[in-house]
């Protein structure tokens, strides 16, 4: 799954796939698969403000699809658009989703363990910083206590 995630597109690429689009969209004429080909490419992208720029135009993809296989890989990119931005609930949501119609689905049930590891990695990782605080800083206090003492 770390693949799929890890994969990023190259700047050349995206500007090539872009330029495409966006002559395309100056005509009027982007069809749905140039969209789609334009969304997987900017989730592609290591930067966030592209990733977020590709789920909208999935998500608009998926709003006016009528086709419901259609629909259900367009879940499946944006679990994987919001899974790269974290936004983990939401990525799970689609999944569940996804997985309502195709419950046996391997790529859809990775991504969810996937999600489901790394929350649980970020939960413990939030908590021993929030402890790690606490920690210092009732040490600093016990440390001010026992200095307005010594005077």
């Amino acid at each position: 799954m770390e693949a799929i995630l890890e994969d990023y597109i190259s700047s050349d690429d995206l500007k090539r796939i872009e330029a495409v689009y966006q002559s395309h969209l100056t005509n009027g004429t982007v069809t749905p698969m140039e969209q789609f080909d334009y969304a997987w490419c900017l989730i592609r992208s290591k930067y966030p403000t592209d990733i977020r720029r590709g789920v909208v135009l999935l998500e608009d993809l998926f709003q006016h699809s009528s086709n419901a296989t259609v629909k259900r890989d367009y879940m499946y990119y944006l679990a994987i658009g919001h899974t790269k931005l974290k936004d983990y609930n939401r990525a799970l949501d689609l999944l569940s989703r996804f997985l309502d119609v195709e419950s046996a689905n391997p790529q859809a049930l990775k991504l969810q363990k996937y999600i489901k590891d790394k929350m649980y990695e970020e939960g413990l990782l939030g908590m021993a910083i929030v402890g790690g605080a606490a920690l210092a800083i009732g040490s600093l206090v016990g440390i001010g206590i026992a200095l307005s003492r010594s005077r």
